[in-house]
């Protein structure tokens, strides 16, 4: 019995070793987080930060829910993916429309007839027939055609926990009366659409619908969908299966902008009927959590605590990948699916990823196809050449990694409160303290500290790209800047000393009262990160001998602030609605007042010559005489210098040599569909950056040895001892 019972420790610790040994010989890399095989899928690995809030198309109003919102649902409109500027194209529209124009007597008017003499604007959207939602409960019907899940009751919801448990699933046929659907419920109070009040300003009825609906809000839910299908906006209609029209207030260009946003989406009415059912929200069925689209995927999975998965929808009809791009698109190989069938990928895996340094691990040993770039790892990816460009490190270029920078359409401004008597107002002493000001404030430095380089100062309100925008000298604020070796250089410090002067601040001095300046600036701060950057804004106003003083708040109190117009000083910032300068010389609109008006122009400016030229130039098509406003309007208001113009942020990417056609668009947001993997590439590249690290085991079994061999040598000679 002693000798079987030695054998069998000795065989167990060899097997053991062995076992642990031979362990990273498997297929997959011991790291790998996701289940084996999955590599070689037609899939891009992504990750999420914060779970979605909404994702009812009426609601959702952010960036991390239209990652997977835009990817399912289809307004008629959409942005091209390559060409620059940005364009409208059509998405499941047959057309980008042509807004018809009408007197207030219903006379139709030429397009060129004046802005003044448009009463109303009609949109007619033609959508391509044969295009198919996809599979869902909603629309499963019996034999009969009958729909199955349509009266549900508490015997039929046993065992139903999740919208996978129905057993039966259907589809139909993208209609117009679900766009105008959609429309009603942008207006429905319980919907709590956040644009709702824009578009009362425009479609005609809206308002007027919104507020008939009023009564309905403490209605069943069943009750609020049938209102809905039973009522009509006075300004939307149905033409035909195929064609809506909208009417809008006068005349709005840019109206066709918001044709690609998701708010004008479809919604079938089977699914508002199907997530309406009592039972069904208590366990998390219903829009907010089950989308129901067109679009080239669905939500396969929403378990927002660990993974969200987008599947390819089986109905999808197929849309070709642009033929058309850029000058350099074809040579970087953005145009070699051109004509292709998309999308290219069977599914998209999100992972849960709330801090930045998992996340960026993850993306280097090549289980996320692409990553952003955080501050703490900027100098391990990126660093800036001689010409102050962004390149790669050359342990990112040796991965074969790509870098794409883009500037964003937006601005990140430091406002002046136009309303207050020391700062604001439009008298020469307050517009030649403000241009101080702009030349003390280096911007330049702010990027290169507290943005890893990633911005472009600001010579106005308008960002590339966006029509308006003018490049080199003729583009530069000749208050702030002088053009000097084909480049844009700020003026000197003593300059705008010499303003201060002028102004009557010598040396930052009040020449009336000798009492020093002092100015307010009202912050949001809530770390160490936020005091660095408060520091060194209070260095730059220090640069002309003003007193800053730092009034810290959280974000409620700083907006009541803005609201009253009680603060001096504050730094804020834009993103585009739509690549429209409209969408941003509104915000120095003197009606768009925050004060007075609630508007978003936070610093109540107000001029009338740049109000006047607002309003022609917000009518106008692009083209020389739009863009002749457009300059005079920066130029007055370069000059009257309400704001500080800060700065356009970059955006930086990277991805895999396996990721194709990754281009920046910051318009677009469905531009999953475009993308395209190498799942061989990815898997073999895997394996060669996550090796097996096998000393930590090799060490173990020798300490076993050390620990083990002694005793099997004492057993060993007792027995001896024994048998002699």
């Amino acid at each position: 019995m002693r000798s079987i019972e030695r054998f069998d420790i000795r065989r167990l610790f060899a097997l053991g070793l062995a076992a642990a040994l031979l362990a990273g010989c498997g297929e997959a890399p011991w790291n790998d987080p996701y289940p084996a095989g999955d590599a070689t899928g037609n899939r891009v690995y992504s990750s999420f930060a914060e779970r979605p809030k909404h994702l009812d198309p009426a609601r959702s109003y952010s960036a991390d829910e239209y990652a997977f919102l835009a990817q399912i649902y289809e307004p008629p409109l959409q942005y091209h993916f390559l060409l620059r500027p940005y364009r409208l194209v059509p998405l499941t529209a047959l057309a980008v429309p042509e807004p018809a124009y009408f007197d207030i007597d219903g006379n139709p008017l030429a397009q060129d007839a004046p802005a003044e003499s448009i009463h109303r604007s009609d949109y007619l959207i033609r959508i391509r027939p044969g295009i198919r939602y996809q599979p869902h409960p909603a629309f499963a019907a019996d034999g009969a055609g009958d729909y199955r899940y349509h009266a549900l009751t508490a015997l039929d919801l046993r065992g139903i926990n999740q919208l996978g448990d129905f057993e039966q699933t259907g589809a139909r046929e993208l209609t117009a009366e679900d766009y105008v659907h959609q429309i009603k419920r942008l207006a429905a109070p319980w919907t709590h659409s956040p644009i709702a009040g824009v578009m009362q300003k425009h479609i005609f009825g809206f308002e007027e619908y919104a507020e008939g609906l009023a009564e309905t809000v403490e209605k069943d839910p069943l009750e609020r969908v049938a209102r809905l299908r039973d009522s009509e906006i006075a300004g939307v209609e149905v033409v035909d299966p195929y064609s809506y029209r909208i009417s809008v207030k006068g005349k709005y260009p840019q109206f066709a902008y918001w044709l690609a946003m998701p708010f004008f989406a479809p919604m079938p009415w089977e699914a508002e009927v199907f997530y309406a059912q009592p039972g069904l929200r208590e366990r998390n069925i219903m829009l907010d959590w089950y989308p129901v689209g067109t679009g080239p995927f669905m939500l396969g999975e929403n378990n927002p605590n660990l993974r969200m998965v987008l599947e390819r929808n089986p109905n999808f009809r197929g849309e070709p990948y642009p033929s058309e791009g850029m000058p350099a698109d074809e040579a970087s190989g953005l145009l070699a699916d051109a004509g292709r069938p998309m999308p290219f990928i069977e599914e998209a895996i999100y992972s849960l990823e709330k801090e930045s340094i998992p996340r960026w691990n993850k993306f280097l040993q090549g289980f996320y196809d692409s990553s952003g770039i955080a501050s703490d790892a900027f100098d391990q990816a990126v660093q800036i050449d001689a010409g102050g460009e962004p390149v790669l490190t050359d342990a990112m270029r040796e991965r074969g990694i790509t870098l794409l920078t883009s500037v964003e359409p937006s601005v990140m401004y430091m406002g002046f409160n136009m309303l207050d008597p020391v700062i604001g107002g439009d008298s020469e002493r307050a517009r030649l303290l403000r241009r101080a000001i702009a030349i003390a404030v280096d911007f330049e430095e702010f990027i290169s500290i507290f943005t890893n380089g990633r911005g472009l100062v600001a010579q106005g309100p308008i960002p590339p790209g966006i029509f308006g925008y003018r490049e080199g000298e003729a583009g530069i604020n000749p208050f702030v800047y002088e053009w000097i070796g084909g480049r844009a250089v700020r003026r000197s410090l003593d300059e705008a000393r010499v303003l201060m002067e002028q102004a009557g601040y010598p040396g930052g001095r009040d020449r009336e009262t000798g009492r020093a300046l002092t100015i307010n600036y009202e912050a949001i701060a809530t770390g160490p990160d936020d005091r660095a950057r408060l520091n060194w804004i209070r260095k730059q106003f220090a640069k002309l001998g003003i007193e800053l003083v730092i009034r810290s708040t959280d974000y409620n109190r700083f907006q009541e602030k803005i609201r009253n117009g009680t603060g001096q000083v504050f730094m804020w910032g834009w993103n585009a609605d739509y690549p429209d300068p409209e969408n941003f010389l509104f915000l120095l609109y003197g009606p768009n007042g925050k004060v007075e008006h609630q508007g978003e122009n936070a610093s109540n400016y107000a001029n009338p010559e740049f109000d006047r030229l607002f309003n022609a130039m917000r009518f106008m098509e692009d083209g020389p005489e739009r863009q002749a406003a457009i300059d005079r309007m920066v130029e007055i208001a370069r000059t009257d210098a309400p704001w500080l113009w800060g700065f356009n942020p970059k955006a930086f990417s990277l991805h895999h040599q396996w990721m194709y056609n990754a281009s920046p668009n910051q318009m677009a947001n469905n531009t999953l569909k475009y993308r395209r993997v190498d799942p061989e590439l990815r898997e073999r590249l895997r394996h060669d950056w996550n090796p097996p690290v096998l000393w930590p085991l090799w060490a173990i079994g020798v300490l076993l040895v050390v620990i083990i061999l002694p005793a099997l040598w004492l057993v060993w000679r007792r027995e001896r001892s024994t048998a002699l």
